[in-house]
């Protein structure tokens, strides 16, 4: 922390409570201990990557986690939350006006983008008005509209940027955050769909590495950015492995062909049982959940979701999947625990087979209903997740079609907002403190809303949570929010998950970068090789 954030009483409450967004616990099972020689410079990280290659390496576009986890290492924030504290990235400041109506955000000085152009506010301001354009249909556009009206982004001189608001917001702190800037040189020709732009296959950021190589299929290279802002990184490269199954990943990792690696709870005995890695375990802030498909005719009836849901023992599902509670905990909100306002006090659909008989019955439901259950076919917990539900409604006479896919083609039918292959997926994410950002996969018209549910008053509400700056009023918003899809049972919270990342005890440093959710680490460049 280097300068202090200056903000009215209100937001620096609201940065309080965001404070956990990016302080992922570190309760580990076998903590890195700090190195007892000096940190050495040199040696290259290998990061085995079960999730597929990445999509769109532009920050305005990045959403699965194989793309947000290699741009973390490509691109930098303007700052971010550890604890109660604000880490400042590319800005040193951020001053609210009296009204709270704008606000002004310093650049730090002197800062490069990794071919060696300045960063300016110029930067900034490409970045939000691209953002805002509706055609470039980026997700994170719905988290700086307000009342239907967006935010406006203005240069005041080289290093300062001004916001202004079209209303109050509580959510804008919270929301500014996941914000990380392009360059305007790169991109200011581009006049077509950036997500598709060729820009993006040999990326210019401004995080502690900078784009080496890529080969589909195989890796994402990267070298060192040695004007990096928070000091020259220590190892020489980092390397995404990318391995077509999790069982070839955790061989590589266990022969030393791969140094790091997110893994599933089911592999943390076997590999521990090595003594060659230290593991990093912390809360993820997650959410694993079902979607039902309401672009099918079949998942648009309401007492046939709730029966799906009372047929589940979601305690035993939890159990099945990650194979201990120390890993996950059960949901009953599709808010995670970390989220401000974040409510259990919900309907929590305890198993009831004869409930669940009951309202299938009511529901008319055809007696051979067969319904597709899609999941990514690298993950071990959406496998185990599967296989029990399979069981489980199996129980009530629905017979469930399993549909393991390749993460990247899971990615791009679950975009197809008029998707029907499938009645059923499993899927995860993890979206931080502020709920205003959960929007962009709830509210009717957003591509991220994978089960195309369509409620104007539901919509309504979130643009109200948005905009309410009574605590207690926003509380109530929110809640609402979450009786409502507990109600309907448009999507099936399953669980709170912990991550586990297990890491070459020759390589230290991971305190320092920060474990943090999806990215694994906040800064690869304070981890080092001994």
């Amino acid at each position: 922390m280097r300068k202090p954030l200056l903000f009215s009483a209100l937001f620096a409450s609201l940065a309080l409570a965001l404070s956990g967004c990016d302080n992922a616990k570190s309760d580990t099972a076998a903590t890195p201990a700090p190195a007892k020689q000096a940190s050495q410079d040199g040696g290259n990280l290998i990061i085995g990557v079960t999730t597929g290659d990445p999509l769109a390496m532009n920050p305005l576009y990045a959403s699965d986690r194989t793309t947000l986890t290699i741009m973390q290492a490509l691109y930098a924030p303007l700052y971010s939350f550890n604890g109660d504290k604000i880490e400042w990235g590319l800005a040193e400041s951020l001053t609210p006006s009296e009204d709270n109506l704008s606000y002004i955000l310093k650049l730090k000085p002197n800062l490069k983008w990794q071919d060696g152009q300045a960063i300016t506010a110029d930067d900034v301001v490409f970045t939000f008005n691209k953002l805002l354009d509706e055609k470039q249909h980026s997700f994170f556009r719905s988290m700086f509209v307000y009342g239907g009206k967006p935010i406006q982004v203005s240069k005041v001189d080289e290093q300062t940027v001004k916001f202004t608001l079209p209303q109050v917001s509580a959510a804008f702190v919270g929301s500014l955050v996941q914000i990380y800037p392009i360059p305007q040189h790169v991109f200011a020709s581009e006049s077509g769909d950036m997500e598709k732009s060729t820009k993006n296959d040999a990326p210019v950021g401004s995080g502690p590495f900078k784009f080496k190589e890529y080969r589909a299929g195989q890796y994402y290279a990267l070298t060192r950015f040695d004007d990096y802002w928070n000091g020259k990184p220590k190892l020489d490269a980092v390397t995404y492995r990318f391995a077509k199954d999790s069982n070839s990943a955790n061989l590589a990792l266990q022969n030393g062909e791969i140094n790091m690696k997110m893994i599933d709870p089911q592999d943390v005995t076997r590999l521990k049982s090595s003594g060659k890695f230290d593991f990093v375990i912390y809360p993820e802030g997650r959410l694993a959940y079902m979607t039902f498909n309401q672009n099918i005719d079949s998942m648009k009836n309401k007492a046939l979701r709730q029966a799906i849901a009372y047929a589940i023992n979601k305690d035993e599902l939890v159990q099945a999947a990650f194979s201990s509670l120390d890993y996950a905990q059960p949901a009953a909100s599709i808010l995670t625990p970390d989220t401000l306002y974040q409510t259990s006090d919900v309907e929590p659909y305890k198993y009831d087979v004869e409930k669940a008989k009951a309202l299938l019955k009511e529901s008319a439901a055809p007696a051979n209903l067969k319904l597709r259950l899609a999941y990514i076919n690298t993950n071990k917990t959406q496998e185990s997740m599967g296989l029990y539900i399979q069981q489980q409604l199996k129980n009530i006479g629905i017979t469930v079609e399993l549909m393991p896919m390749d993460a990247n083609a899971m990615s791009q039918r679950s975009l197809d907002m008029k998707n029907t292959d499938y009645e059923l997926s499993l899927g995860g994410y993890i979206m931080g403190m502020e709920p205003d950002g959960y929007k962009s996969l709830y509210m009717s018209n957003e591509a991220y809303n994978y089960a195309h549910y369509k409620n104007p008053a539901f919509d309504a509400l979130w643009e109200q949570g948005a905009t309410e700056t009574d605590k207690t009023k926003r509380a109530e918003i929110y809640k609402q929010i979450q009786q409502t899809v507990a109600n309907d049972m448009a999507w099936y919270p399953i669980a709170y998950t912990n991550a586990v990342v297990a890491v070459d005890k020759r390589f230290a440093g991971t305190k320092e970068a920060e474990p943090k959710p999806v990215y694994m680490f906040q800064d690869l460049s304070k981890i080092y090789q001994k």
